[in-house]
């Protein structure tokens, strides 16, 4: 390969580079594999071989990397990944950060980048896309982090159980043994924020409250940060009764995918119901996250794709089977 299709990269400390690179390297060869570079470690020198284009990319990649590592921050393989789509699409995010008592949590995508914006900025959020795109678990980092820095006084995380009717009268033992299922993420989620036996303090004291969606009714939510999750699966009359709780000082938060209701047949979903009627309303964020924004496993954003492209192409044909069938 010519001169002209390598350049060096040199790093100011050796000790951060074992970690930047991975075991065996094993960062390097992934930004390898996306961005179509040769990385060859030299000492504290990198030099990165490849088309200009794609040796742009990979050093502002191993960049963000490194000033990461600087700021005391973690680099795996999700954090290679999303700074590969934060530098391709939109590097200034890259810089938001969010500070819980277990981790340092970062937008690995743009549309999480805007999401995180939105929860700042905004006393309502809905933030509509597929599984793996962050907007429980960001929802939750924002959530704890304003609880700890005493901006809010308590958080309400919600779910409807099972389906919009709630009814669990057929599943085995007491209440909360039968909702604890259905609301197991959000619980996840803040085991993943906070110590486990802070949590459990929190619950206990009414600083962190989790509840099914039916828990919320009567009530006025002041000072408090509240996250609706997986609100496709309420009814409009759910929804609204969900966003009429909203008191001074708080904020919600409503996440769901439209694509995925679980309701029963001709029933109308309260999620789309809210897009449709509150859309109109500048004060309210809509925040819709892509195939790009899937942050899980490679693989899952593949499963997207290949999901969405097959709901494409049915569409395709049934409206063209109605063209048809009106040309007859």
């Amino acid at each position: 390969m010519s001169p002209a299709a390598t350049e060096v990269l040199d790093f100011p400390d050796n000790r951060l580079l074992p970690v930047l690179f991975g075991d065996h390297d094993r960062n390097l060869a992934l930004i390898e594999t996306r961005l179509d570079v040769t990385l060859t470690p030299r000492g504290n020198r990198l030099v990165i071989a490849g088309a200009k284009d794609a040796r742009a990319q990979g050093r502002a990649v191993l960049t963000a990397l490194y000033q990461r590592l600087e700021s005391g921050l973690e680099v795996g393989a999700g954090d290679v990944e999303g700074v590969i789509r934060m530098v391709d699409e939109a590097p200034a995010g890259a810089q938001i950060t969010i500070r819980t008592q277990k981790r340092i949590v970062t937008p690995r995508s743009p549309g999480q980048v805007a999401y995180l914006r939105a929860i700042a900025d905004h006393e309502l959020v809905f933030g509509l896309g597929p599984a793996g795109t962050g907007k429980t678990y960001l929802a939750v980092a924002a959530a704890v982090s304003m609880l700890l820095k005493g901006e809010v006084d308590r958080l309400v995380l919600s779910r409807p159980a099972v389906e919009a009717g709630e009814r669990l009268g057929f599943l085995p033992g007491d209440m909360r043994e039968k909702i604890d299922p259905y609301l197991r993420p959000l619980y996840d989620a803040l085991f993943e924020m906070m110590p486990g036996d802070q949590v459990a303090r929190k619950l206990t004291e009414g600083e962190i409250e989790v509840a099914p969606l039916a828990f919320m009714r009567g009530r006025t939510l002041s000072n408090a940060f509240v996250i609706l999750d997986e609100a496709q699966n309420t009814t409009p009359v759910q929804m609204k009764m969900l966003l009429t709780r909203l008191g001074e000082n708080s904020r919600i938060v409503v996440t769901g995918d439209p694509s995925q209701v679980d309701l029963p047949m001709g029933a109308r979903s309260g999620l789309a119901d809210a897009i449709e009627t509150l859309g109109g309303i500048a004060e309210i964020a809509f925040v819709r996250f892509g195939e790009r924004d899937v942050v899980r496993h490679h693989l899952v954003t593949r499963i997207v794709q290949a999901y969405n492209e097959r709901d494409r192409g049915l569409s395709l044909r049934s409206a063209n089977r109605k063209d048809n069938d009106a040309e007859e």
